[in-house]
């Protein structure tokens, strides 16, 4: 029995929810986004919350329970709230910066990075070593972070690179004499 899968999805005053066959559709003050829940797991609407239940008790039908219940969930706290990751540059001369519609990131390389942001995500540099992006699709302001941390990780040396806010970094000893 799935603990996640079993409690309700509570819809809060705002938030609108539709579930047509396997599709809950979630419409609130952010905006509106959709899920196609996998057929093995069948998904109701009533008494204001959004109830998941497993087809039948095979293995792959309760591992999508869960993760179709916390899919749902995301919904609602995406239109609702919104998501954020927050990104830290560490390293001397590393910075970002906002060029119009694009990122640009200095990370110690030849040349500038320019990150062109996806429809639906927003980036602000509220510092030059900091880059918070934000959306209501959580995978993809999960997606375009792990995209910018990509471009130069944190090394286990100095620490130096793009890390999330609050990571932390394994530090190795350097050579010794």
């Amino acid at each position: 029995m799935s603990r996640v899968g079993k409690k309700p999805v509570p819809v809060p005053s705002g938030v609108t929810a539709t579930v047509t066959g396997q599709t809950v559709k979630m419409k609130g003050s952010k905006g509106e986004l959709q899920f196609v829940v996998p057929p093995q797991v069948v998904v109701e609407f009533k008494d204001g919350a959004v109830q998941v239940a497993p087809k039948d008790q095979s293995k792959q039908a309760r591992s999508l329970w869960g993760t179709s219940r916390a899919q749902v969930a995301n919904l609602v706290e995406g239109v609702s709230k919104g998501f954020e990751k927050k990104l830290e540059i560490t390293g001397v001369g590393y910075r970002a910066a906002m060029a119009g519609k694009a990122l640009k990131l200095s990370l110690g390389y030849s040349h500038d990075i320019e990150y062109e942001i996806p429809a639906g995500i927003t980036i602000t540099t509220p510092k030059p070593t900091e880059i918070v992006v934000a959306g209501i699709d959580r995978q993809r302001v999960g997606q375009v972070a792990a995209e910018i941390r990509e471009y130069r990780g944190p090394e286990p040396y100095k620490g130096k690179g793009v890390k999330y806010a609050g990571e932390f970094i394994f530090r190795k000893e350097g050579k010794k004499k």
